[in-house]
């Protein structure tokens, strides 16, 4: 490791924790949760005979599913107070699980009601399926849309996702959104729980409703806007590393997005071969009020092609997101460790944290840090520290282990705030190491959609 000039500067004003909401947010969603099994109690009497336990199940089964799915969708719906306060790391993680429940409540659903009704009835599973699927009412839209649902299960399985892009991928998530208005019809006209009771009829609309108006304004309504105001367009395009570029964005009144060091934005460049895919990407400098930049390494045919992105390109992009800002420190002194292209927002919470602030940069060589200079010259400008963690001459890595962080950071444990960025092994170590040092986990800070 490296040090460069650690001279003291005023510092900025301090800045406030914020407390993430994510505690009342689940709290709220278990609590709709129960208040949908408390439907299906009100209105079941005595429970008899396998078909009735088993037809009881199904109903249980198909109204947490109609709830999550509205859940589900209302996660994704790019909220600013999930978004921003929770954390769109956090929030995607909340998704992944809930999707995997859906489709196995979908599943039990299909196979307890259909059972339960043959068994009722009397009748084989294949000919109690056809009779509901032909003769129920609102049962062919229901049928298609639990297709729709079980091939975006699928699709995102790893072992399936791994193996087809990403604009494959998106594109049937998209049909996400028609396999839930397709099924909506018959939990109406077929559920027990709503027929004759207008009051539970009336609130199913509104949480439907409501996250229809949800998704309508913020993944619709607020990026057209954003995008007809601002009209962001490439503005340079600088080589900072090996495969590492920044782009820089020219728009107006930039300063009214609100943007803040260590947020995201969603970015779609309207260039040839590049319309249909929109990706994250951090800003990798304190916004401008004419300017926005990020910094990409090519990891893909999508973010290699930014290399060539010529000025004058119109740029479509929806945000800001994240949380990973400074809100999140507590205290006055703060630690950030960055490996790869993790350095780009922890870059600009460098230059904009207050109090006593040392980065931890890791790379495999020299040749390969992003930004080095403009860390340098901030580190001169704040009075702060920056350490590099290089590949020795025989490319063996250093250790970053509990012993060597406490070592090098003294007072680790006690009152430090650490960010950290990077590839998700990294990350995963490096949060291990700092763990088994005493840090707390609410003190650290990290975005990943993968740790």
């Amino acid at each position: 490791m490296t040090t460069v000039d650690t001279r003291r500067a005023a510092p900025p004003l301090p800045v406030t924790a914020r407390r993430s909401p994510a505690g009342p947010v689940l709290a709220l969603l278990w609590a709709g949760a129960a208040g949908v099994l408390a439907l299906w109690w009100a209105d079941t009497g005595s429970v008899v005979g396998a078909a009735g336990w088993l037809t009881g199940a199904g109903r249980i089964a198909g109204l947490l599913c109609g709830y999550a799915c509205a859940v589900l969708v209302g996660l994704m719906a790019r909220v600013p107070l999930l978004e921003r306060r929770v954390g769109s790391d956090r929030v995607a993680r909340w998704h992944a699980p809930a999707g995997r429940y859906t489709v196995c409540l979908l599943l039990a659903h299909v196979v307890l009601i259909l059972a339960g009704y043959a068994a009722q009835d009397r009748a084989s599973l294949w000919h109690e399926t056809v009779t509901v699927v032909l003769d129920y009412p609102e049962m062919l839209k229901a049928t298609a849309g639990t297709v729709i649902l079980l091939a975006v299960g699928v699709t995102s399985a790893r072992a399936v996702r791994r193996r087809t892009s990403h604009e494959f991928w998106y594109c049937v998530h998209l049909l996400t959104y028609a396999a839930v208005f397709l099924a909506f019809g018959h939990q109406l006209a077929l559920g027990d729980e709503f027929n004759g009771e207008p009051a539970a009829t009336a609130a199913w609309y509104a949480l439907y409703l409501g996250v229809a108006a949800l998704v309508l304004w913020f993944r619709v309504l607020t990026p057209v806007r954003l995008n007809l105001r601002h009209r962001l367009r490439v503005d340079s395009v600088h080589r900072e590393a090996p495969g590492v570029y920044s782009v820089v964005v020219r728009g107006r009144r930039l300063d009214e997005l609100g943007a803040r060091p260590g947020e995201f934005f969603r970015w779609r460049f309207l260039a040839e071969g590049m319309r249909r895919t929109s990706t994250p990407y951090s800003l990798s400098a304190p916004p401008r009020p004419d300017l926005l930049r990020i910094t990409v390494k090519a990891l893909g045919d999508h973010s290699a092609a930014v290399s060539l992105l010529r000025p004058g390109t119109r740029v479509w992009a929806e945000g800001p997101y994240g949380a990973l800002t400074a809100d999140r420190a507590a205290g006055r002194r703060t630690l950030l460790i960055a490996a790869g292209v993790g350095i780009t927002p922890l870059r600009a919470l460098f230059e904009t944290l207050p109090g006593e602030v040392t980065l931890l940069y890791r790379a495999r060589s020299a040749e390969d840090l992003a930004l080095g200079g403009e860390l340098e010259a901030i580190a001169r400008w704040r009075g702060g520290r920056v350490l590099y963690a290089l590949n020795g001459p025989g490319g063996e890595r250093p250790p970053l282990t509990a012993a060597s962080l406490r070592a090098t950071f003294p007072g680790l444990a006690d009152d430090l705030d650490v960010f950290l960025c990077g590839p998700h092994g990294f990350a995963r170590d490096v949060y291990r190491a700092l763990r088994e040092a005493g840090v707390a986990d609410r003190r650290i800070h990290h975005e990943s959609f993968e740790l």
